[in-house]
């Protein structure tokens, strides 16, 4: 099911803003994917529907986004069986204010002159599309359902819940 309304972007929300890193996914300039672990600094999902990270100014990574802003950022708690992918578009933010908002103390290890470092840049990944897949069931009966779906050839039913959101 495909929707665009808020409560869809707040259950999305809801499913990433516990887990710590995000491994956001770019191309380089002859098309591989790169992925590299960051971490998602907002504590809720504002009005444009947009993740944001602190990334070195003229990185490897910096350079790459600059010339392609398409990427996909992935979350996963496998513990509680939920696992996120959002795709969007990258830009940079020039907002001395938002720097200082989203401010973490472990952003000083890589940022040592704080949120004034002239080398932060504050990454915006815009959300436009996102998948998310939820399991409630128990370890035992996601067993139970796949192994009778093994026996009888059938794909497993009901293993959770499997939505898409378009903002």
């Amino acid at each position: 099911m495909t929707t665009d309304n808020h409560p869809d972007r707040e259950a999305l929300f809801a499913r990433i803003k516990d887990i710590r890193f995000g491994m956001l996914t770019h191309r380089d300039g002859q098309g591989m994917l790169h992925a590299h672990p960051l971490t998602t600094l907002n504590q809720d999902i504002d009005a444009q529907a947009q993740l944001y990270f602190f990334i070195p100014r003229g990185s490897e990574l910096h350079e790459r986004l600059a010339a392609d802003s398409q990427v996909a950022v992935s979350y996963a708690k496998p513990k509680e069986d939920c696992y996120v992918s959002v795709s969007g578009t990258a830009a940079f933010i020039e907002d001395a204010a938002r720097k200082e908002d989203l401010w973490t103390p472990m952003a000083k290890a890589w940022f040592p002159d704080g949120p004034g470092d002239p080398n932060l840049v504050l990454l915006a990944v815009h959300i436009q599309h996102a998948e998310y897949w939820d399991v409630q069931e128990s370890k035992l009966t996601q067993l139970y359902k796949m192994a009778t779906a093994a026996m009888t050839g059938e794909r497993p039913k009901e293993l959770g819940e499997h939505r898409e959101v378009n903002l």
